[in-house]
């Protein structure tokens, strides 16, 4: 679900603007939706319309209509959501008061007004335009000093940070600069999973590098987790998972990690 426009006075009247793009989205519409409610919307009417001969014919016409809303149904099978009422603004097609029937439609948006918007109705609205809420496989996609952390949702790709840290080549005789620096690294990357990441929605987590970086780092970050007793890493390990990707760049998941990706989440769908 996508909102494009929210007015909520102080007095919780107001209107959101919203468009579902997903068949999920039907049934949190279907449950924001209720009677006396007003819905402003793209709709199909059936018009007739008489020709200079006295011949009568009929046409649909697509036009926007406002109607109050007396009854709504949804059907679960379909996902589709008919929502009917009185026209509540008048146009060259349909009469004020008049009845009609808007479906509304995936990608088509649609404007809802409220007298009174109540926090839970609000919650339901953030919860449907989070990405986050739908994003059950995260991914890192790593190499030395860089690295993307990302979630994955049905329609999208969505980063949510890039560490970038500088690491120094080793020398011959000493690899302490190089070590700590990448000691600070694998922390940046930590760090940034622990800010970003709801395990509790998550099902799956992908870690990918080039050569042997992802598994140095799984070994930091599960060392680190028994030191610090983090038992949200430690409960979630078996959701981790190591692949290949060509680089840390976020553009490697369109590779081979990507479709291991995509096949593990289809898995755990299923399952």
């Amino acid at each position: 679900m996508k909102l494009l426009h929210k007015d909520i006075e102080k007095d919780n009247a107001g209107q959101v603007t919203l468009m579902p793009e997903e068949a999920e989205d039907m049934w949190h519409t279907y449950n924001l939706l209720q009677v006396g409610d007003s819905l402003r919307a793209s709709t199909i009417r059936k018009v007739q319309t008489e020709s200079t001969t006295g011949s009568v014919g009929s046409s649909r016409v697509r036009t926007t209509l406002t109607l109050c809303v007396e009854t709504i149904d949804f059907d679960s099978q379909a996902c589709q959501l008919r929502v009917k009422g009185t026209n509540l603004e008048e146009n060259q097609y349909v009469k004020m008061g008049a009845y009609h029937t808007i479906e509304l439609e995936l990608n088509r948006k649609f404007t809802l007004a409220k007298k009174s918007w109540d926090s839970v109705v609000l919650d339901r609205i953030e919860q449907a335009c989070d990405a986050t809420q739908k994003a059950d496989v995260a991914a890192v996609v790593m190499q030395e000093g860089l690295a993307n952390l990302v979630l994955v949702t049905p329609a999208m790709t969505l980063l949510r940070a890039k560490v970038e840290v500088t690491i120094p080549r080793k020398r011959r005789g000493s690899c302490t600069q190089h070590e700590k620096a990448l000691e600070r690294f694998y922390e940046a990357v930590m760090q940034a999973i622990l800010r970003h990441i709801n395990f509790d929605v998550v099902k799956c987590f992908l870690v990918g590098s080039p050569g042997f970086v992802k598994d140095q780092f799984i070994a930091y970050l599960f060392r680190e987790a028994v030191r610090q007793d983090n038992k949200l890493l430690l409960e979630n390990r078996p959701k981790f998972m190591l692949v290949h990707s060509s680089s840390g760049h976020k553009y490697s998941l369109k590779g081979r990690s990507w479709q291991t990706l995509r096949t593990k989440r289809l898995n755990l769908l299923a399952w």
